[in-house]
């Protein structure tokens, strides 16, 4: 994972037991004790910005592992604890969510010399175990077990990357849902690892060299010791790593000590003879592509596109030729061919053109291009020539999401996977000759998609915008304006929300529960556009596409705003945070999780100064001020009658740190005005989401469920 999409995150949406029968909403969160909050003291601190001042009274909170912040996290979970036990749903939730969690996963086929690796969970288990055979068609044995490594399993596989010949397996593991990762090396015959270990490794993969003595990787100088969480990241650094060497010993390839906010993400290419270096700043999608030619000795790095003006994505090569997936004069992309030997721009060539929908990425495979695109924020998959021609399209099985087409030039089938909102993914193999894609592996289903329906609609948004709304439902729903909602979303970083499967989100939908998901600018879901309309100034833009789409669910009488609830987390707990402030009487419950919510220190913090190209940064004036009018922290509005909220952070989340979520809880508990529970959720022993165990999603899915059945006033 490089730099540029550390901010994703996917929630695990919610599911019910029981039928969604409603009963009055007045009652539902008002036969609850009016809660009495653990103490959080206020204390006087002020920062200046630009001669406003601005205060911050929770500042204590910033230190988690304080003998104060310790007992006010203690007495926070306690108190929720107290709010989500007599709920009479809430063990028979977690009974239900635990069958509908326990169906087999599968991880996408990857083929290295005589092997093919592939992950695969046979339902409840915490972590996704590795396997190897050899051939398509060998007996499959146990390469990696991640539920090995822990008693809880807290333990995460966090990456993987096979050497040419798969004699080698490099692969990362994450502890307690923290960013960082150490990197070992497992003979892949044996099973057995190699004494090489690496650490102080964040967002980076590994890349090997065609060779196989060893690969590239990328790390930051090692924080002090008790900062590990909170401190911030910055020179990341390259490195390559030969086997049977300390990390001591490995050789800087680069570094720019001049650029502290570089990061750089290493590929090389299928005939090993470039070495490709994608730099980056911060989260910004547009990037410089370095080179180093790797049938030369020593490390002689060109900086072949230098310009920081689009992004550009390495495919593939024909010799000295690169072929690059671009945004540069195509805002929703297209793929061109740049020779390294005349790397001017008026030299550069296109291979496949921009067209109508966004184009998401491009593999090439048995001398075809590969395109995967964006049509109304789903899937759907061209064959281009080596010329760029096109030839056909795929014939997927439905509306909803198509990844993998991954693969090398020689190869002559591909593998890929499908999800819906109401299908759980399934794996085809594609070959590239015939065009015809075959069933590979499929988990066997308890409940009948048939019953189940996902229809796409456009509203419109404040200022005129059109906006796409995924709704999914029970067929024969009747929207007679009392249907329970979940209305969910994100809204930046140019990350695109398509159709995807939960098994939670299965059991909201069996009892009669609606399920939404708005496409929001910010976004990646038409191109550059509609990203950047959606950051700094202009981040107003998401919350008002959001509150559009609330209203338009209560007007088309799918809901009510007494039965509408709203989740998002990371960037979309800041977009639940901010349209809680400035309309806290559209929704009847709000599910904020691992929030960025205090939007003038997000830049104090491991690697929130990335942040910075969408939010913008409180050094500059005016972007100051605009983070200043919507950060949820901020905005609190005291005596304004909030609806019941839980916030959900976690403990080891050295993305965005706990604190964010911890102030504005605080701060939310202080104004809030009215009698409906303000509560947090704190994980112990979890991070941001990637590589949480199944054990904690069934349970954080049932406190969470068990908390909107209530609140919305239908247990």
């Amino acid at each position: 994972m490089s730099i540029r999409t550390l901010c994703g995150f996917t929630a695990a949406v919610l599911g019910s037991l029981i039928p969604l029968a409603c009963k009055s909403a007045e009652r539902s969160w008002r036969d609850w004790p009016r809660p009495t909050y653990p103490q959080a003291r206020t204390e006087a601190v002020v920062d200046t910005y630009h001669g406003q001042g601005v205060a911050d009274p929770y500042r204590w909170l910033e230190d988690p592992d304080s003998a104060e912040s310790r007992a006010w996290i203690e007495a926070q979970n306690a108190l929720t604890q107290t709010y989500l036990a007599p709920i009479p749903a809430r063990a028979e939730l977690r009974s239900r969510l635990t069958e509908l969690w326990n169906f087999e996963r599968f991880g996408l086929p990857l083929e290295r010399g005589p092997y093919q690796f592939m992950s695969r969970n046979d339902g409840l288990q915490n972590q996704s175990v590795l396997y190897v055979r050899e051939g398509a068609d060998g007996t499959q044995r146990v390469l990696l077990d991640p539920n090995t490594m822990s008693t809880d399993g807290t333990v995460a596989l966090n990456g993987t990357a096979y050497s040419d010949d798969g004699r080698f397996m490099a692969y990362g593991v994450s502890d307690g849902g923290s960013d960082w990762t150490t990197w070992r090396v497992r003979d892949v015959a044996t099973g057995q690892d190699l004494a090489d270990e690496l650490r102080w490794i964040k967002f980076s993969g590994a890349a090997w060299s065609s060779d196989g003595s060893g690969f590239f990787y990328s790390r930051y100088d090692a924080p002090s010791s008790g900062a590990e969480l909170q401190a911030v990241n910055y020179n990341q650094k390259l490195y390559f790593h030969r086997l049977g060497q300390t990390q001591e010993q490995d050789g800087l390839v680069y570094k720019r000590d001049d650029h502290k906010e570089w990061s750089f993400n290493a590929a090389v290419t299928d005939d090993g003879r470039w070495l490709v270096i994608a730099v980056g700043e911060g989260t910004d999608p547009r990037n410089r592509l370095f080179v180093d030619d790797l049938a030369q000795p020593g490390w002689k790095i060109v900086e072949l596109i230098p310009e920081f003006d689009a992004s550009f994505d390495i495919v593939d090569n024909d010799g000295d030729t690169l072929w690059l997936m671009t945004d540069l004069d195509a805002p929703r992309g297209r793929v061109i061919a740049v020779d390294v030997r005349s790397p001017s721009r008026s030299a550069w060539g296109e291979v496949v053109p921009q067209c109508d929908e966004k184009l998401e990425s491009v593999s090439f495979v048995g001398g075809h291009f590969l395109c995967r695109y964006l049509e109304d924020a789903h899937s759907v998959v061209r064959v281009h020539a080596r010329s760029g021609a096109f030839e056909r399209e795929v014939d997927l099985p439905g509306v909803g999401t198509a990844s993998g087409f991954s693969g090398r030039a020689h190869e002559r089938s591909t593998y890929y996977s499908f999800a819906s909102f109401t299908t759980p993914t399934a794996l085809y193999r594609y070959d590239i000759t015939s065009g015809k894609s075959t069933p590979y592996l499929a988990p066997r289903l308890t409940f009948d998609p048939a019953l189940y329906a996902t229809e796409q609609v456009f509203y419109t948004s404040k200022d005129g915008t059109r906006v796409p709304l995924f709704i999914s439902y029970k067929k024969g729903l009747e929207r007679n304006g009392q249907n329970p909602t979940l209305l969910y979303g994100y809204g930046g970083f140019n990350v695109s929300l398509t159709p995807s499967f939960s098994p939670a989100r299965l059991a909201w939908l069996e009892r009669g529960g609606v399920y939404a998901v708005a496409n929001l600018r910010g976004g990646g879901e038409y191109g550059v556009e509609w990203h950047k309309a959606g950051t700094k100034l202009r981040k107003q833009n998401v919350f008002d596409d959001f509150i559009a789409a609330a209203e338009y669910l209560i007007d088309q009488r799918w809901t009510s705003s007494e039965r509408l609830a709203i989740n998002g987390g990371s960037n979309g707990g800041l977009l639940v945070g901010a349209v809680l402030n400035q309309r806290p009487e559209l929704f009847g419950a709000a599910l904020p999780a691992v929030g960025v919510m205090d939007m003038l220190r997000f830049e104090s913090f491991t690697i929130g100064w990335a942040w910075a190209s969408d939010y913008g940064s409180v050094k500059n004036a005016d972007e100051f001020a605009a983070l200043r009018a919507y950060s949820p922290y901020h905005n609190v509005r005291a005596g304004a009658h909030y609806p019941p909220v839980m916030v959900t952070t976690a403990d080891h989340d050295d993305r965005v740190v706990p604190a964010h979520s911890f102030k504005y809880a605080a701060a939310l508990q202080a104004g809030q005005g009215g009698p409906a529970p303000i509560l947090i959720r704190i994980d112990v022993r979890a991070g941001h989401g990637a590589g949480k165990p199944t054990s904690k999603l069934i349970e954080q899915a049932a406190d969470e469920m068990a908390f909107l059945t209530r609140a919305l006033g239908v247990d």
